[in-house]
């Protein structure tokens, strides 16, 4: 599967399962919400979960995206890179949550100034999925 199908169907969807890897090289998968540009995913994630300990310990992981059918579907992988984690309601992690939201959700928040807030009390930061390579089946 060339990379460009891959994020075309990917690039059309906000949801799908992050595989990281744990200390003993087992998965661990997460369902998620992302956005895609170009060639990199963003999800918000908070600091104390197993993804972001695994992902700071071995940054390699993957995204899977189930297509239109069971049996459609695409897996990106890549290196991720975790900015800081949100300090203040107006730091640039707390602005880059602020674009992620808008872009999964399509909307404005009813309540930008309680979000911030939200975003620095739960300790989020914005995982940034390169992706180097893809595979998987797209039918119909």
């Amino acid at each position: 599967m060339e990379l460009t199908q891959a994020l075309e169907l990917a690039g059309s969807r906000h949801q799908g399962v992050l595989t990281t890897i744990r200390r003993d090289g087992r998965p661990q998968l997460s369902n998620i919400v992302y956005s895609l540009e170009g060639t990199t995913a963003r999800i918000s994630v908070t600091d104390e979960r197993a993804k972001t300990k695994n992902l700071r310990r071995d940054p390699r992981a993957s995204l899977y995206v189930v297509g239109d059918t069971f049996w459609s579907y695409v897996v990106l992988d890549g290196t991720a890179e975790l900015s800081p984690v949100a300090g203040t309601a107006h730091d640039g992690v707390v602005d880059e949550l602020v674009d992620l939201y808008r872009r999964v959700r399509g909307e404005e928040h009813p309540d930008w100034d309680d979000y911030r807030r939200v975003m620095v009390e739960e300790r989020r930061l914005v995982v940034r999925l390169h992706i180097d390579h893809a595979y998987g089946m797209i039918t119909g």
